[in-house]
């Protein structure tokens, strides 16, 4: 059975109707949709590879894990849910750390629109080595952790999903709360 998703007007407010992934995208219907950056004790960001099936920006990098909200879950409960079945990683509501919630309207095809919004979470794990990641292999290629510098790197060089708002505050986050700035990290390399 496909995923069902709460139907959102544009404000984001539930409106009490539901639609099935596959319709939410064709019709442009607003849902909503999580990004997590899950980062380890040594600052490093885990990214994801698309998988090659995807249906959009198949092969390319990605945030550690992204996915829709299901009808009834909760942003949070569908956080934990999606980072457990994309990277294998268990973690609790008290874990997340909130940093934004965002809207994006996106027309990938004519029959593939993203009318979403987006709650981005963040998730410090300690001792989290890339041997621990068992990823989804219908939803990810492979993994791999990156210095915010790195991601910098790879964002410049258009090897990342569009996700301009949420890597702004990735790197804010990175700023502020841990005290790396990034142009120094970049100048140490």
């Amino acid at each position: 059975m496909e995923e069902l998703i709460d139907v959102l007007d544009e404000n984001g407010n539930k409106i009490g109707e539901v639609a099935t992934r596959k319709e939410v995208h064709k019709k442009g219907l607003w849902h909503g949709a999580i990004v997590a950056a899950i980062i380890n004790d040594k600052n490093e960001i885990l990214m994801q590879q698309r998988s090659y099936k995807k249906e959009k920006n198949a092969g390319m990098w990605d945030i550690s894990v992204a996915g829709h909200i299901s009808s009834e879950q909760t942003p949070n409960s569908a956080t934990i849910r999606e980072i457990k079945e994309e990277v294998d990683v268990d973690c609790g509501e008290t874990e997340l750390k909130h940093i934004l919630k965002y809207r994006d309207q996106r027309i990938i095809r004519p029959d593939f629109i993203e009318n979403q919004f987006y709650d981005f979470y963040i998730l410090r794990k300690e001792g989290l080595q890339i041997e621990d990641i068992t990823v989804q292999e219908s939803e990810v290629e492979k993994a791999k952790f990156v210095t915010i510098s790195e991601l910098s790197d790879m964002l410049s060089q258009r090897q990342v999903v569009e996700r301009n708002i949420m890597y702004r505050e990735l790197k804010r986050y990175f700023s502020r709360e841990l005290g790396i700035d990034i142009d120094e990290e970049e100048q140490e390399r």
